[in-house]
């Protein structure tokens, strides 16, 4: 396949895919209009003052994903895209690509779905940090499986064992999603042994999500999803008890 040929196929999939962003974004938009945003009450919930509530940033991270894909759809229509793909030509998948495709959309619905309301936002976040780049680095097809079936064995057992939302607290959750990242992690160090960037993973994995949260709950104040969970529990407990006294006192 030359050049030309490639790039129109490539044109082909950013339609479909940006077709399915679209969705996806409206379908997540819409679930968060159910969190109170401008001090009403909603299915039991009193909301707080817009710039306290939980929606702040879910809306904004799923506005700017509907964006992004209708900016990926525009390009993809310029490019001669959506005809390819209306007429059912050069699509161009083969089975990898269809492998890549369930695994990646396995894991978002595992981690979307099961972990992010029930299990601690630090945990979660390291499981599905590992996941994605130790399963699509290298494009490894046995990585990919291996990282889709972690992620979302760990948000059905979170989904199926707390499906409503008076059980989210609970922290058997917790600790299997912990056991899953520890057992997925020990396998990044042994098949990653020699490389520079498997040793450093597990570092960026816990970093990433814990800076993300603790700036979402004390800088910006915003409610976090699981906020009783195992590990930011401690976090938020040490930060009003210990650390916020001390800056008080000054």
């Amino acid at each position: 396949m030359d050049q030309p040929d490639n790039i129109a196929v490539l044109r082909t999939r950013d339609f479909w895919t940006s077709l399915v962003l679209i969705v996806l974004s409206l379908f997540f938009l819409w679930k968060t209009t159910d969190i109170p945003l401008f001090g009403e009450n909603r299915a039991g919930v009193s909301g707080v003052d817009w710039y306290n509530s939980a929606a702040l940033v879910p809306l904004g991270i799923f506005s700017s994903m509907l964006i992004l894909s209708f900016v990926l759809l525009g390009i993809s229509i310029k490019a001669g895209g959506a005809q390819r793909a209306l007429s059912m030509i050069g699509i161009g998948w083969d089975k990898a690509e269809a492998l890549r495709f369930t695994t990646i959309g396995l894991t978002l619905i595992g981690y979307i779905v099961g972990l992010v309301p029930r299990v601690d936002f630090i945990i979660g976040g390291a499981l599905i940090v590992t996941a994605m780049i130790y399963g699509y680095r290298g494009g490894h097809t046995n990585r990919m499986i291996t990282s889709a079936i972690f992620v979302f064995a760990a948000g059905l057992y979170a989904f199926t064992a707390h499906t409503p939302q008076s059980e989210w607290n609970a922290h058997d959750d917790d600790w299997v999603a912990l056991a899953l990242w520890a057992i997925l992690t020990a396998i990044v160090l042994i098949q990653g042994k020699g490389d520079a960037f498997a040793r450093k993973l597990p570092i960026i994995a816990v970093l990433a999500p814990t800076i993300l949260v603790c700036a979402m709950a004390f800088g910006f104040r915003q409610n976090v999803p699981a906020r009783g969970g195992l590990i930011f529990k401690q976090i938020e407990y040490q930060y009003y008890v210990t650390l916020k006294p001390l800056w008080s006192q000054k």
